[in-house]
């Protein structure tokens, strides 16, 4: 799973803005948004670089919160 819609819901950026600047398609990008595809490590390593973020911004966490 992966939290790339918050993160540019948060930055404010569009899908179609991300696309372009992947060289993706909108529907790609957009069904890695809604979690219907997951991109491979190298397009999130890109998605990161993008956004400027660390790339565990764009990554669920498998480990449960700790209190």
């Amino acid at each position: 799973m992966n939290r790339i819609k918050e993160v540019l819901d948060r930055k404010g950026i569009k899908q179609i803005w991300l696309a372009n600047q992947l060289g993706k398609s909108y529907n790609m990008v957009h069904s890695y948004s809604q979690n219907k595809r997951q991109p491979s490590i190298e397009d999130l390593y890109k998605i990161a670089e993008i956004l400027n973020v660390d790339i565990k911004e764009l990554l669920v966490s498998n480990k449960p919160k700790q209190d």
